[in-house]
């Protein structure tokens, strides 16, 4: 998600994002707080809404997260359906739906290198056990920066599979993604290690 970035000048861009990260921590604690009910649902949906629509990120851009994880929805939406009932599935589809579209809104709205100066300020407390705070976000930074270029690795193998003719099972797609993500792991590490990072 640190890579959904778009430059705007909307409240929720001009807002630091110390403020604005616990802000919409405490809304979705707040969600994760509401009864399982119908109506809690609609707030919940109603709130999401409002996150985006006032501020003017609009309903476009809500709608494009949510697609983006339309898997996680459907996939919460049939367990829930199967062993806990409509209401339940309802209430509890929308806080997942709602969380991950107030964390893309997050990300959505602030530069990669603020989020992760805010998130090195978080980890101060880790210092206590010995643990480099700064390394930690490093770390953290690291990781969230390797995802698009996993998605883009698999998105390649199963071009050039497309392109060859090949299989389209795991098994032909797993061993080719697998060398080429230890290739870039191994490229990472070399680029740190050259500027000093152990």
């Amino acid at each position: 998600m640190v890579t959904l970035y778009r430059p705007g000048n909307g409240p929720w861009h001009r807002l630091r994002a110390g403020p604005k990260t616990a802000l919409l921590l405490l809304i979705v604690l707040g969600i994760c707080l509401l009864p399982v009910t119908w109506w809690a649902a609609a707030v919940m949906a109603g709130v999401c809404l409002a996150c985006y629509v006032v501020p003017g990120a609009g309903l476009r851009e809500l709608g494009r997260q949510l697609v983006t994880i339309r898997w996680v929805i459907g996939l919460t939406l049939v367990g829930q359906l199967i062993f806990l009932g409509p209401e339940s599935a309802a209430a509890n589809t929308t806080r997942v739906a709602v969380a991950c579209a107030l964390a893309a809104l997050l990300a959505l709205t602030t530069p990669a290198t603020e989020l992760l100066e805010t998130i090195e300020r978080a980890m101060q407390p880790l210092a206590l056990l010995r643990i480099d705070p700064r390394r930690a976000a490093l770390t953290l930074s690291v990781t969230l920066s390797t995802l698009p270029v996993l998605a883009g690795l698999a998105r390649d193998v199963r071009e050039a599979q497309r392109a060859r003719g090949g299989g389209r099972s795991l098994r032909h797609f797993a061993m080719p993604f697998l060398v080429m993500a230890l290739k870039h792991a191994d490229e990472l590490g070399d680029a740190l290690a050259a500027r000093g990072v152990r």
